[in-house]
């Protein structure tokens, strides 16, 4: 398999913050499928096409933002990908880990960002 699905479920905060959060991760990931957008949401979603082998994690872009309230983020897949995506989130974010689950070839982190 060449390509893996990083999947990433984003509540608290508004719809800036979820954005604010999907750009920092595109820089190792690429594009997602589609930015979160729905203003009313309370969780929202992004998904990455990974790479089998993800981009290290780079130092975040200097305008990645910050957040205006706390997030709690939930990244799952490969678990390259979620490794790197927890870094890559961990150097952009003030970052809590909040808890794991490994299954036999997909992995889930939750985080907690705050401002």
């Amino acid at each position: 398999m060449s390509d893996t699905q990083l999947t990433v479920t984003l509540s608290g905060g508004g719809i800036d913050d979820a954005r604010t959060v999907v750009r920092a991760l595109e820089g190792v990931f690429g594009a997602p499928d589609d930015l979160p957008a729905d203003e009313r949401a309370t969780v929202r979603t992004a998904t990455f096409r990974a790479s089998a082998a993800p981009q290290t994690a780079a130092a975040p872009s200097a305008d990645a933002g910050r957040l205006s309230a706390p997030v709690t983020v939930t990244v799952q897949g490969s678990p390259q990908a979620v490794a790197t995506a927890s870094e890559t989130l961990t150097r952009a974010f003030s970052v809590r880990e909040e808890g794991a689950a490994s299954g036999d070839q997909e992995q889930e982190r939750q985080l907690l960002l705050v401002p």
